[in-house]
């Protein structure tokens, strides 16, 4: 079994082409890309990423960099779950969560796709190979457009092959958000797929107020309308509000998605590869959603999280959403007639422009 010989980190900021905004993470002018390539005994290599809203990619950079290398070199490159355990633990005290699980994230994701390529299988068939069509929506970071704008934005992603669509909800007024909503559906028509993204705006009693005010319009889920550390709260959200609920892109674990999920909190998990410690807790949530016969969805990095939904035999919708990084990949993510198409290439298929992210190293 051939062992690791090397690692190697690399952190940019993506400028994006207009600054985005949404309920409570602030103005973002860039997202942060911190990146991870592992090498084997053998010359093969395996790349992995992680990204943030523009702050703390330093930190993610430093861990990289300063404590895995030491857990990870000279080890078997096959025994990925060793090597979680093996990392995730040599880290927990001074780093459970935040910098060090998104750092954690892109490294798995690197070994993953390691493994794939040198027995030349795609992920997602590696990972079990349910379905390579996956459905997916187009998320938007919408929240302060226009309402015109907003429309035309629709519009544009339709044009592109999607039939789902999400949109950001918490404005300052309720009436605003309703108003927002109720034109999204009179623009799509009765039936289309049609999500709406709280990003945590909300207490308990505001989040069901606001969902009974978005009950005529047939919502496909309301997301993320309470902050992830009230289990209680958005278990109470799903009771009351009479919508279905997506969330998770916040937490970190798969024993924080245990958590909200035997609460009853959530109808549709949402995971991050990219944050909730890469693609081996990512599965685990999914087979655990599947436990408890739960579609799952995902959040982010979606030319990887393609193959992990194409695995799972009860995934739901794709979030669609490059963050900048397109122009930055060979091949970027194909979309037809609503589905997203798990490549065939080896490991997840994304052969980064490392010329072009040489010119925006942070």
């Amino acid at each position: 079994m051939p062992r690791i010989v090397s690692m190697e980190a690399g952190y940019y900021r993506v400028p994006l082409e207009v600054t985005l905004s949404d309920s409570m993470h602030g103005d973002m002018p860039a997202f942060e890309l911190n990146t991870v390539v592992v090498r084997d005994a053998d010359g093969a290599q395996g790349t992995g990423y992680t990204y943030t809203c523009g702050r703390n990619g330093a930190a993610i950079d430093a861990i990289l960099r300063r404590d895995v290398p030491d857990q990870l070199v000279g080890q078997e490159a096959d025994r990925i779950e060793h090597l979680w355990q093996r990392i995730w633990w040599g880290q927990h005290y001074g780093g459970r969560g935040g910098p060090a699980v998104l750092a954690q994230s892109a490294l798995d994701m690197a070994l993953w796709d390691l493994k794939a390529r040198r027995l030349g299988q795609p992920l997602w068939t590696l990972l079990g190979g349910n379905d390579a069509r996956v459905p997916c929506y187009a998320g938007g970071i919408d929240l302060h457009l226009p309402l015109d704008a907003l429309l035309r934005q629709t519009d544009d992603n339709l044009k592109k092959g999607f039939r789902a669509i999400k949109m950001k909800v918490g404005r300052e007024k309720l009436a605003e958000d309703v108003a927002r909503v109720r034109a999204m559906r009179a623009h799509l028509g009765d039936g289309f797929p049609l999500m709406a993204d709280a990003n945590m705006r909300w207490s308990a009693d505001e989040a069901i107020r606001a969902a009974r005010a978005f009950q005529p319009f047939d919502l496909t889920w309301l997301e993320e309308p309470v902050i992830p550390d009230d289990i209680a709260g958005q278990a109470r959200v799903v009771r009351e509000g009479g919508l279905p609920i997506a969330a998770g892109e916040n937490l970190r674990s798969l024993w924080d998605f245990k958590q909200l999920i035997a609460a009853g909190g959530v109808t549709y998990p949402e995971p991050d590869v990219t944050n909730c410690g890469g693609v081996t807790p990512f599965m685990k949530i999914a087979h655990l959603a599947e436990a408890f016969n739960l579609p799952v969805t995902s959040h982010g990095a979606h030319d990887v999280t393609v193959h992990l939904l194409a695995a799972c035999p009860n995934r739901s919708y794709l979030e669609a959403h490059g963050f900048g990084l397109d122009r930055y990949i060979a091949e970027p993510l194909t979309i037809a007639e609503g589905f997203a198409v798990a490549p065939d290439r080896p490991g997840h298929g994304i052969a980064f422009d490392w010329q072009g992210l040489a010119a925006i190293r942070a």
